[in-house]
């Protein structure tokens, strides 16, 4: 890794985490880790005896040279976020992040942003060169974040990942999930990590024939657009998710279990045949692409 690399990764980290009013660094001691597993099962609210991730595994994950970092409130010292990840396979160079959360009270300050930058400049550090993670591509906000405030792309549909979790967040559903990878040496990712994003935006890709092969009916029921079935020969699409799934989990489940049901059966054969998510409007839009050679 050269030296201009990393010496923009660690700017990009510091002006992320001053911007937030936080300093992230990694988590050593056992109280700090012990403090980060309490953060995440704050977050996830996971059934009784169970906890989000065991103190013993993560002790284990730092003491073989993982990733584990915390962002702490510059004005209090509180633990506001945490993320954790550990190594893929040696010959990829790749760090698989596992699981990252902020505190409501560390919401709507970038907490996050300036976690996954800080764990951007730690990987190049360590000569690695990709960080992947899933994510619920039902979840406007994260797809969002990981796409655009980001820069990672898609690479995988997987249906349900992890099996039916009982949390706060996934309420009891299967949990399909998005593989993304981050490279991390990407223009898109290091324009990124310097605060300048590139959104997608609906209006204009539709403007240049993207069809709509997933959106909600005047009731808010998942509507599947016939190209994707039946083939017009269009190129790009643009997949829908609802505003609010977690809330609608709560609300109306069989509508939650309808929109994973449709998002599963349109946007895994689009991935699966080569399709590319190249990017996100904040509205709730995905953008594929089959056409070769576009990122």
């Amino acid at each position: 890794m050269t030296l201009d690399v990393l010496a923009d990764a660690d700017e990009a980290a510091a002006r992320a985490a001053k911007a937030a009013c936080v300093t992230v660094r990694s988590l050593d001691s056992l109280a700090e880790l012990e403090a980060a597993v309490a953060v995440f099962d704050e977050i996830w609210e996971p059934d009784s005896g169970n906890s989000s991730i065991r103190l013993d595994l993560l002790r284990a994950l730092t003491k073989a040279g993982n990733y584990a970092s915390g962002a702490f409130d510059v004005a209090s010292g509180e633990l506001l976020g945490a993320c954790v990840g550990f190594f893929g396979p040696p010959a990829h160079a790749e760090l698989h992040s596992h699981i990252a959360g902020v505190l409501p009270a560390g919401l709507r300050r970038s907490v996050g942003f300036a976690l996954k930058v800080h764990q951007r400049w730690w990987a190049l550090r360590h000569d690695v060169r990709v960080i992947a993670w899933t994510y619920d591509p039902l979840i406007r906000r994260n797809a969002y974040f990981n796409l655009v405030k980001l820069g990672a792309r898609p690479t995988e549909y997987l249906r349900n990942f992890y099996g039916v979790m009982d949390d706060a967040i996934n309420g009891g559903t299967e949990t399909d999930r998005m593989l993304v990878r981050w490279d991390l040496l990407s223009p898109a990712a290091a324009e990124a990590s310097a605060g300048r994003p590139a959104a997608a935006s609906f209006a204009a890709e539709h403007a240049r024939g993207a069809v709509v092969a997933l959106s909600p009916d005047a009731a808010g029921f998942p509507v599947s657009g016939l190209p994707v079935a039946g083939g017009s020969g269009s190129r790009r699409f643009l997949v829908g998710v609802p505003a609010d799934i977690e809330a609608m989990r709560l609300s109306d489940p069989a509508l939650a279990a309808a929109w994973r049901a449709a998002l599963r059966d349109v946007l895994s054969p689009l991935i699966a045949g080569g399709g590319r998510v190249t990017g996100f409007d904040r509205s709730g839009w995905y953008v594929v692409s089959m056409e070769r050679g576009e990122r």
